[in-house]
């Protein structure tokens, strides 16, 4: 079972960036995914979440409007597509399976489990 992140780099303010969360050894149409995000020096924080079935979509008060969520679970894929990149926006960015406690619903338990992350610069 895995998760990997994947689509960091280098923006500047007001660009955008599309981050791949690809996983591995279970079936995404069952699972909620999240994304988090650690800036330095921080603790990790939400992001936002889309739901299993319906694909809702959740976003943490920093990014809404910002930032959008999509998926193709044929593809095993989720997709975190960010606009008007600020740089507080910077950190190592991560997905994992989440459950109702983050705002999406989700018809499999949460794994708990964390892959590895993406670092999102976003500088001048």
């Amino acid at each position: 079972v895995q998760l990997q992140a994947s689509g960091g780099g280098l923006a500047q303010p007001g660009g955008s960036l599309r981050l791949s969360c690809e996983v591995s050894g279970f079936t995404l149409a069952y699972y909620a995914i999240g994304w988090f995000r650690q800036p330095p020096g921080k603790e990790r924080e939400p992001v936002g979440c889309i739901s299993s079935g319906d694909g809702t979509t959740n976003f943490a008060d920093s990014v809404k409007g910002r930032f959008s969520l999509s998926r193709d679970n044929a593809k095993s894929t989720v997709y975190l597509q960010m606009n008007s990149l600020k740089p507080e926006d910077t950190g190592v960015y991560y997905c994992a399976t989440v459950g109702p406690r983050w705002g999406c619903k989700t018809d499999a338990t949460p794994m708990g489990i964390w892959g590895q992350g993406t670092l999102v610069t976003v500088s001048s």
